[in-house]
């Protein structure tokens, strides 16, 4: 009886995951983590084809922690935004498999195939 309750517990929380995935909305794009560079800094390949490097603000600084490879969303800034930008939310493994079902992560094969 104990298995099944948190094979459905489990299955509860994979439910949940994906019914509040956060999609860009307006000027926000998905990125992906090239490289990191230190102070809270990294360089990162963003699927509206240019490399800006991103900031974690200081509110997310210590709730966000990320890895090269991590697929990210991207606020530009306002000025020189084609350079710089800050790092608004990431992407669990679950979230983006479900992301790459539904067709949101297209682009994210042609760039893996460079």
């Amino acid at each position: 009886m104990g298995k099944k309750k948190e094979e459905l517990e489990r299955q509860e929380k994979f439910q949940q995951e994906i019914f509040r995935i956060h999609i860009p909305r307006g000027r926000e794009t998905f990125g992906i983590i090239e490289q990191r560079l230190g102070g809270s800094r990294m360089r990162v390949r963003c699927l509206d084809g240019k490399t800006r490097i991103c900031r974690i603000p200081g509110r997310l600084t210590r709730k966000l922690w990320v890895r090269e490879s991590d697929i990210v969303i991207i606020e530009p800034w306002e000025y020189s935004g084609d350079q710089k930008g800050d790092i608004i939310y990431k992407y669990t493994p679950t979230q983006v498999v479900y992301l790459k079902k539904n067709g949101h992560l297209k682009q994210l094969d042609e760039f893996e195939e460079f």
